[in-house]
């Protein structure tokens, strides 16, 4: 008897979903930065457990949207967590019952009824055991959860105990993907989602949500190696200048980590060119959204 579904990790922005996918799986398939609202993709990890498969759906930080990307965002969220078999709610332990947090709860009255949803607290070493455990009762008196696990996903506490518990959850069924593929999307996505995360680090405050990464060509090579051809979209001039820095510097840094990083991933050698494209409109193109695995059409007020 086998197992297969799908899990969904909701909850706000920097809340440690993407930290706790790539801790499930076991390799790096949601990029992970100090930026909040850096997963825009439903990204799919595929995890084994025993003889279950588990398929978890890294939604974009539940917040409140301003923009059409940011609707986009929000709706694919939500669109994740209603198509799951099983919904596991992050909070962040030393941050407690936020506005944010309030809200998303409202939102499970009506997803929550016809699948079970779990608490996992995160980031428990921020908090000493009586906060945890006043945040636990708080949380499960404004929340019917099934299931409460305090864990760290960023250390691993816990995160086993997780694990197990989803894949006993699962319904019978067979395999949802072959037993070696750990994310269901394209490697040229994931390989443009490795430069934007670079990018993200290295300019901080400057425009890290006003650009983003595609994989334009991928070419195998008789060597066993891979050209990657990617381009970096901003909206105006003056972030070209800041994408490539002074001398180039910066693009040159970005495109060294995202090479080792893509190398490692791989296991084989990565030739990667990048360029700098001012793309005004991006932001409002449909193309860009199908992209990025969001819809369209959720971005309108």
């Amino acid at each position: 008897m086998t197992r297969a579904g799908f899990v969904a990790l909701i909850g706000e922005p920097n809340a440690g979903k993407s930290t706790l996918l790539n801790r499930m799986v076991g390799a790096k398939v949601s990029i992970v930065t100090h930026k909040v609202q850096t997963t825009r993709a439903r990204i799919r990890g595929v995890a084994m457990e025993g003889d279950a498969q588990i398929v978890f759906v890294d939604t974009p930080g539940l917040f409140t949207p301003r923009r059409r990307l940011d609707r986009a965002m929000v709706a694919a969220a939500w669109g994740g967590a209603a198509d799951a078999d099983i919904v596991v709610l992050l909070v962040e332990a030393h941050r407690g019952v936020t506005d944010g947090v309030v809200r998303i709860l409202e939102g499970l009255q009506g997803i929550g009824k016809d699948r079970p949803v779990a608490l996992a607290i995160n980031k428990i070493d921020r908090v000493k055991s009586e906060a945890l455990l006043a945040l636990t009762k708080d949380l499960n008196e404004r929340y019917p959860f099934v299931k409460t696990f305090l864990i760290s996903a960023e250390r691993g506490h816990g995160v086993q105990d997780l694990r197990e518990w989803l894949a006993g959850e699962l319904p019978e069924s067979p395999w949802l993907y072959p037993e070696d593929q750990i994310a269901d999307l394209p490697m040229r996505m994931i390989a443009a989602e490795m430069t934007r995360e670079k990018l993200t680090l290295r300019l901080h405050q400057e425009l890290p949500y006003q650009l983003t990464v595609e994989t334009e060509n991928w070419e195998e090579r008789k060597d066993g190696s891979a050209r990657i051809d990617q381009v970096i979209y901003v909206i105006r001039d003056g972030h070209k200048g800041i994408v490539l820095g002074n001398k180039g510097e910066t693009i040159k840094a970005v495109g060294q980590a995202a090479r080792a990083e893509m190398e490692e991933f791989l296991g084989r050698k990565v030739h990667l060119f990048l360029q700098v494209k001012v793309r005004s409109g991006w932001l409002d193109e449909a193309e860009r959204y199908s992209e990025m695995g969001l819809d369209f059409k959720d971005g309108n007020a």
